[in-house]
């Protein structure tokens, strides 16, 4: 009887296989768009230490340009940075990396904080918008 029993589950496992076996498409990793997008998370500023030191892209540090690191956005990009409290903006050029375990958004020049009002409190939540790449459209009044 278990025999039997088996014999039948084998059976219909074979029927339900051998028809056209539908698969989802694969989907190739570099095919896949990157978020640039508008993002929101926080945003710190970076420690004095790090002024002329290297950044990932080479250049030199300096806490009086406008600057960023961001960990997916790729270097180069032209971000607009707003401070959700206060609704201040400025334009900064990612031209660094986060530490990898960062919960950070955001790690802006000291000169940049100061724009939007946060260099302060070290800490502000923000909304990230890309503006482009590699210079942004600047308007003269």
């Amino acid at each position: 009887m278990r025999t039997a029993i088996c014999m039948l589950i084998f059976s219909f496992c074979l029927l339900s296989f051998s028809g056209d076996i539908q698969t989802k498409p694969s989907i190739n990793k570099s095919t896949k768009k990157r978020k640039t997008g508008v993002q929101y998370g926080m945003a710190s500023f970076y420690h004095n230490k790090f002024n002329g030191r290297k950044t990932a892209n080479g250049e030199v540090f300096s806490q009086k340009k406008l600057t960023g690191a961001h960990n997916t956005l790729p270097l180069g990009t032209w971000v607009r940075v707003t401070n959700l409290k206060n609704n201040k903006t400025v334009v900064v050029k990612v031209i660094d990396r986060l530490h990898y375990k960062s919960k950070r958004l955001i790690d802006l020049s000291r000169t940049a904080a100061r724009k939007i009002g946060f260099s302060r409190s070290g800490l502000v939540r923000v909304k990230v918008e890309v503006v482009g790449s590699p210079t942004p459209i600047v308007k003269t009044k």
